[in-house]
């Protein structure tokens, strides 16, 4: 079987709901698509995170950046990934070891190991192939 997104409501509602965001893969060049799209989370009022081994300590454009998702100090609402789609089963290794709430693999993103990985582990709110400033724009 497949993976399937959940319906449009419930991208909504993981979007809603959601207070902090961990960007992973977030660079610290303002032309790259993880950089603005954090940009963009920050002016939407979420708190936001950066998960980059290689700028972990540092600051990009007010964000804290952490080495991986388990240095994030409080609740993640929402994964946002920006790493190729070979990576994410790493990555849904690293979301297993937290509490946070939604695995969200950028448009264009996806793999089926991981997201058999988390719904082997009852880690069912998955997205994947989907943008978040899209998606945000799409809100009613």
């Amino acid at each position: 079987m497949s993976f399937q997104n959940p319906s449009q409501t419930k991208i909504f509602q993981y979007l809603n709901e959601a207070k902090v965001i961990a960007v992973v893969g977030l660079s610290d060049n303002p032309l790259k698509t993880s950089f603005q799209i954090a940009d963009l989370l920050k002016a939407q009022g979420y708190k936001v995170y950066g998960v980059n081994p290689k700028l972990a300590g540092q600051t990009v454009n007010d964000i804290p950046v952490f080495a991986d998702l388990t240095a994030v100090p409080e609740t993640i609402d929402i994964v946002d990934i920006f790493r190729r789609s070979e990576f994410l089963p790493e990555v849904a290794k690293d979301f297993l070891q937290t509490d946070a709430k939604v695995f969200w693999a950028q448009l264009g993103l996806s793999s089926e190991e991981a997201a058999k990985m988390l719904q082997e582990q009852g880690r069912n709110d998955i997205v994947m192939d989907r943008c978040v400033k899209i998606e945000l724009n799409k809100r009613p």
